[in-house]
């Protein structure tokens, strides 16, 4: 597994090492040990999650708030999203910076996404199988967010407004000034 970090502290992007054969291809997709060492702390993950979205749906950006904050490990199973982590920590250097990379089953590539960060995707492709890890259980009072075409973020989400499909309840989060953490 090759490890690298983004530019946001703490933020990292894995990439398994993949056998391949006649038969097919294995990879490690997950190994505690391992990913503790590589990303330089004890990540116990508590719950895991899989969505489907069609092309041009956005779940964005989402957190949760206080002793119900999340770290996430991200991957796609199917098809390809452009994943992105906000870092939210007010104390950061990256404080209100993101950084966007493409997942997908090709790549295999997985996105570390510790806790105090915003977090969302958009669908890619037709179809898109998404899946991801969280230390912490969902907790609905602890529920954030801010809206995805927040002018300070600034987000390219590479497909044009009308091709994005978004929640209601997504459409009315506050921008980044206004989110209360």
């Amino acid at each position: 597994m090759t490890v690298k970090e983004t530019k946001l502290k703490g933020c990292f992007v894995l990439e398994p090492a993949i056998f391949t054969d006649e038969r097919g291809y294995f990879l490690e997709s997950f190994n505690k040990q391992r990913f503790n060492e590589a990303v330089g702390s004890t990540v116990n993950f508590v719950q895991d999650n899989q969505s489907y979205s069609t092309k041009g749906v956005l779940r964005a950006l989402h957190c949760q708030a206080g002793e119900f904050a999340q770290a996430k490990l991200v991957r796609v199973l199917s098809g390809t999203v452009l994943d992105v982590a906000v870092d939210l920590r007010k104390d950061s250097p990256t404080f209100g910076e993101h950084v966007a990379i493409e997942l997908s089953h090709e790549n295999k590539k997985q996105l570390f996404i510790p806790r105090g960060f915003g977090h969302g995707f958009v669908a890619l492709t037709d179809t898109v199988e998404f899946f991801y890890k969280c230390d912490n259980y969902y907790h609905k009072e602890a529920e954030r967010g801010i809206i995805y075409n927040d002018p300070t973020l600034n987000i390219n989400w590479q497909l044009p407004e009308d091709q994005l499909l978004i929640s209601a309840k997504d459409r009315v989060l506050p921008t980044l000034d206004k989110v209360a953490l």
